[in-house]
């Protein structure tokens, strides 16, 4: 089931035979425990700043939604809540926000990556909190920047592959052509590449949905984030036609497990896009072969002016509430949580050693 041919894919994707998608689930939660073992790797994430330069179509923080009020965490609340990761155990975090390339956000970013790993040094992290950025296209002097300040995984999206459909979903000035050439450029500068696409969008079909899963194998990914479509009512998809919530999250679920039966050794997150839909929706993205949770380490302040989406859920809880849940999540999916660890993607490590050796 490893070398899935595309029509077999769409097949799949297709299935709504309980028998056929416990199979898909199975082989995956199998691969999964024989291959990474039975541990889900914490992210702590700091949504920092919702400023946006972008005005894609579908989402709550993009330029053009002038209802949104703005905000940017200061360097030091950042560093609390990092510190506070790497106490609580958690070994990682993800730095997100809006898509911006002018100097002050390089500058910034750069600044905080920096701070976070200053800071998180301890016995037990010797080197620091892992990080994960996720702040959009940049050039390949800003992303040496960051490499340099020591963040060490960077997440892509595409949203999708289809070029068709990327431009139905995007203003004409946003190409699918950068987006490519930015994902490539994060893998010639060293960095633990992820990427990952919207599911139940208007006009997706199952070929499309294939044809991005093949894209993940293709092109070596080392770590997905990837989720279901939730339009958001201030953007101009928020009144589109969609698929119920049984058919996104069927579609979502069985995306996790191809992904993870296709690509093997790579990280995977149970979004919390998963739990908007389903309130045991990061669970059942466990059970379907990701390895990776989020908790949200957002300010509190901050949390109701990061939604990507309508419905968003944990915008109302504490750090220590979200770390209790989530670990009752985990649990419930009868996996344990990583303790102290960066929990680098399997096949990063293992492409690094093979690049390595062929200089």
């Amino acid at each position: 089931m490893n070398d899935l041919a595309r029509k077999e894919i769409v097949s799949l994707l297709q299935t709504r035979d309980p028998e056929e998608l416990e199979t898909v689930r199975r082989r995956a939660e199998d691969l999964t425990l024989s291959t990474l073992g039975n541990r889900v790797y914490y992210r702590g994430l700091i949504e920092f700043s919702n400023i946006c330069s972008l005005d894609c179509l579908y989402c709550g923080i993009r330029r053009g939604n002038h209802k949104l009020k703005r905000y940017t965490a200061s360097l030091a609340q950042i560093t609390e809540a990092a510190r506070w990761c790497a106490e609580a155990g958690f070994g990682s975090i993800v730095l997100q926000s809006g898509e911006r390339t002018d100097p002050a956000f390089v500058d910034f970013v750069e600044e905080a990556v920096l701070s976070v790993k200053n800071s998180t040094v301890s016995r037990r992290l010797p080197a620091g909190l892992g990080i994960t950025l996720c702040v959009g296209e940049q050039s390949r002097e800003t992303l040496r920047r960051f490499r340099k300040a020591g963040a060490h995984r960077y997440l892509l999206r595409i949203e999708t592959t289809n070029p068709g459909l990327f431009r139905r979903i995007h203003p004409g000035e946003q190409t699918i052509d950068t987006r490519l050439s930015c994902l490539r450029l994060l893998r010639e500068e060293g960095f633990a590449v992820g990427t990952g696409v919207m599911i139940g969008l208007p006009g997706q079909t199952p070929e499309m949905l294939a044809d991005d899963l093949l894209f993940y194998r293709d092109n070596d990914f080392d770590m997905f984030g990837m989720g279901p479509f939730i339009p958001h009512r201030d953007t101009p998809m928020g009144n589109e036609t969609i698929l119920p919530d049984g058919e996104r999250m069927r579609l979502a679920l069985l995306m996790i497990g191809l992904t993870r039966i296709l690509t093997v050794t790579t990280n995977i997150a149970a979004t919390t896009a998963l739990q908007a839909l389903d309130a045991t929706g990061r669970e059942k993205g466990i059970s379907w072969g990701a390895n990776v949770v989020m908790p949200s380490l957002t300010p509190g302040e901050f949390r109701k002016d990061y939604l990507l989406y309508d419905g968003k859920p944990c915008t109302d809880e504490n750090k220590s509430d979200c770390l209790d849940c989530m670990k009752r999540r985990v649990e419930m999916a009868g996996r344990v949580v990583a303790v102290d660890e960066w929990g680098d993607p399997a096949h990063y490590k293992a492409r690094i050693r093979n690049e390595g050796s062929q200089l």
